[in-house]
Formats: C-alpha cells, sequence, structure tokens
C-alpha cells in the first residue's frame, strides 16, 4: 500500500516552507520597500506583492478557491516601477494569501489528483504545493538579500 500523506502533515511543510517568508516580515520597514541589489533588479516591494499574488493565483487556479485576484506582477506587461510603497497594504495581502491559501490546501482530500494550468501542464496536487513552496522560499530569499544588501535607487524611472 502507497504511504499517502495527510492534508495535515501537507500543511504542516507549507507552513515550515513560508516561514521563509514569514520570518522577515516583522523586520521590514517602509523605507526598504525601494531597495534592490541592482538598477534593474526587483524591489523589495515588487517582490512581496508578487509573492502574495502567486499564492493567491495558486489558491484559485490549482486548489479551485473562488478568488478574485488583479496580478499587478505577472505576465509580459507586468513591470517593477517601484509602485509597491504602502508596507501595510503589503502585509495586508500577504497576510490575505496566507489565509487564502492555507484554507485551499486544508480543504485537499486527494492530494494525488491531477490539474492543469496553463503555466505548467499537468501535475499533481502534491506537486503543485511543491512548486508554490519552493516558488515563495526562492522569492523570500532574493527578498532577504535586497534587505540586507540593496539601496534605494534614486534615478528610478517610476
Amino acid at each position: 500500500m502507497e504511504d499517502k500523506m495527510s492534508t495535515t502533515m501537507q500543511k504542516e511543510m507549507w507552513i515550515m516552507g513560508r516561514s521563509r517568508l514569514t520570518n522577515q516580515l516583522g523586520n521590514i520597514e517602509e523605507a526598504d520597500l525601494l531597495k534592490q541589489v541592482r538598477p534593474e533588479s526587483n524591489t523589495a516591494g515588487w517582490l512581496l506583492r508578487h509573492i502574495a499574488e502567486v499564492e493567491l493565483l495558486f489558491a484559485k487556479n490549482v486548489f479551485e478557491k473562488a478568488l478574485n485576484i488583479k496580478a499587478q506582477t505577472i505576465g509580459s506587461m507586468a513591470r517593477d516601477r517601484g509602485q509597491f510603497t504602502d508596507l501595510q497594504q503589503l502585509l495586508d495581502i500577504i497576510q490575505r494569501a496566507e489565509d487564502e491559501l492555507g484554507a485551499a490546501i486544508s480543504a485537499v482530500d486527494d492530494w494525488s489528483e491531477k490539474v492543469t494550468t496553463a503555466e505548467f501542464g499537468t501535475i499533481t496536487k502534491a506537486e503543485a504545493l511543491g512548486r508554490i513552496m519552493t516558488h515563495t522560499a526562492y522569492h523570500a530569499g532574493q527578498l532577504a538579500l535586497v534587505i540586507k544588501y540593496g539601496e534605494v535607487n534614486k534615478s528610478r524611472d517610476t
């Protein structure tokens, strides 16, 4: 018999993986949001918004949660112009993403069920969870570097 992980265990892994992001949130200041490590790289504010938007889109498109999302950091027209400068708004959308994706994960009965999206084809819900966990952790690492080593680009074309 195949050993299947419970939804509780899947959610615990997601929470631990997401801690790479959540452990940073209390140390971010509004002045950090326009920092970037290079003039052409993403700002801390943009990274926070992007993480939240992708998590919300996963809740909607992969885990079938009925959500209305206006993504501003995804797609060919998405460009970081230093527009995400309100720390409380960013913390609110990060919290919304946690709540919505967490609820969607909690509702999964069959982790072997396949889902199909335009972005990554057909995969199981367990594989999709791995994908969103690594996406968040990847950008959380970038965020940590931006906060630690980044500077505000005074010549930015906002």
